[in-house]
């Protein structure tokens, strides 16, 4: 599987970009938002790729991080969930506010994603509610800066390819800052995973935590997210 692409943008269209490395070009689709994001044309771009098989073609699918990719395979996991919709999830929403969104059940948010219907929202929502604190976890491992504006030499151009059951951890050649509320929001929420509370709303109380206090650290999510689960009397 060619995991990351890096070299020269070529060309840029609606939904994709060509990306030159070392002579071949690299047809790569991406989401509205990260073509925005994107360097001008004939400038270094890095992407990292997922690669989709089908009958009728290969298609490979670009993101400025491993984060985003991790989501783009994941709701690809809900049945319904293609390419395109995925893409607009991402796109619309990001991978923070796409976290968010689904572990507080906020489905509304998800349907304003063009081309994602009511039904489709509500099967993200139901089926990646207990997925979603790995996701978003990783953000904190890992971070999420974007590698699409480092400065590249031509020696460096380069397409990585990853075996298909790699490590998210694994997959990335290099290594991006951590994100302060990515950290604190993953370290809160394996914190409550080891006091025994379920993924599931485990999540969602850190998110509403973070919601309340975009700024907070990891102790005070940890506060504000217990008090959220407590019992109601």
């Amino acid at each position: 599987m060619i995991g990351r692409v890096a070299g020269r943008l070529v060309y840029r269209a609606q939904d994709h970009v060509l990306i030159d490395v070392r002579g071949v070009g690299y047809l790569v689709h991406v989401s509205e938002r990260v073509m925005a994001g994107l360097p001008r044309t004939g400038e270094a771009v890095a992407l990292f790729t997922e690669l989709q098989v089908r009958e009728d073609g290969w298609t490979l699918f670009g993101f400025p991080t491993l984060v985003e990719k991790e989501w783009h395979r994941l709701l690809l996991t809900v049945q319904g969930v293609g390419a395109k919709v995925a893409l607009a999830l991402m796109g619309a929403l990001g991978p923070d506010a796409l976290g968010r969104a689904i572990a507080l059940g906020d489905w509304a948010t998800l349907a304003r994603a063009k081309g994602v219907g009511p039904r489709t929202a509500q099967r993200v929502v139901n089926e990646l509610r207990e997925k979603a604190p790995a996701v978003m976890a990783m953000a904190g491992l890992i971070g999420t800066t974007s590698v699409t504006t480092h400065t590249l030499d031509a020696d460096e151009a380069e397409v990585v390819e990853v075996p298909d059951d790699a490590a998210p951890a694994k997959r990335a050649p290099r290594r991006s800052e951590p994100d302060p509320g990515a950290v604190a929001q993953a370290d809160a929420l394996s914190a409550l995973g080891n006091l025994g509370y379920a993924p599931g709303e485990a999540v969602q109380a850190v998110a509403q935590a973070a919601d309340s206090n975009p700024q907070g650290g990891t102790a005070e999510l940890i506060r504000a997210a217990l008090r959220l689960l407590a019992p109601k009397e």
